[in-house]
């Protein structure tokens, strides 16, 4: 299983070291995420889960949330 953050890149910055150096950095907005769908091996023939992050349209969306 691999772990990680899920999250969308808001821009860059920096910030200072021990040594006052400055270090650039990247902002992550890391929100709520959904379950979008379960995939089984029986139907799928492997496992997953996928993950939504972020706000969808009504219009965009195909299936019920």
């Amino acid at each position: 299983m691999s772990m990680g953050i899920l999250g969308r890149k808001v821009g860059m910055t920096q910030v200072f070291d021990e040594e006052g150096k400055a270090v650039p950095v990247t902002v992550i907005e890391a929100g709520p995420c959904s379950i979008v769908e379960i995939r089984t091996p029986e139907k799928n023939s492997y496992s997953a889960v996928q993950l939504g992050f972020g706000e969808v349209r009504p219009a965009k969306v195909n299936k019920p949330m």
